[in-house]
């Protein structure tokens, strides 16, 4: 009697990001605690780092130091995330995260573009 074994190598699976909803909730700082750490200790660093990584200028969210009490930056960089991904939201709720929240607010933001962003690399792949 002969056995015949088929083995498979698991195959790179990328879970595409379409919704219409924020990926985690305002609050959801556990998913990253490190950087949720860096993000409420010092927080200019954070903004900046994340504006950056989302394509615009480095220093913008320095700028909010001329802003009045709403932060304008931060409100800007949750409505245009939210119209690059297609997030349903409202003006008022960016507005309110952006005053009250905002640490969470950044940290919501950079969780969004590295789950909306998600490469897949292949290593060593060959073809047979």
């Amino acid at each position: 009697i002969m056995s015949t074994f088929v083995v498979q190598q698991p195959r790179p699976v990328m879970v595409a990001q379409n919704s219409d909803e924020w990926g985690s909730g305002i609050c959801d700082c556990c998913e990253d605690v490190p950087q949720c750490c860096f993000a409420f200790w010092c927080c200019p660093c954070f903004a900046c780092i994340t504006t950056r990584d989302y394509g615009e200028c480095l220093c913008l969210p320095l700028l909010e130091i001329f802003g009045g009490l709403i932060p304008p930056i931060t409100m800007s960089m949750r409505v245009s995330m939210r119209q690059r991904y297609g997030i349903r939201g409202t003006m008022c709720r960016d507005c309110v995260y952006s005053t009250f929240c905002t640490s969470c607010s950044w940290c919501q933001m950079s969780r969004e573009m590295k789950k909306r962003n998600y490469q897949v690399v292949l290593v060593g792949a060959k073809t047979t």
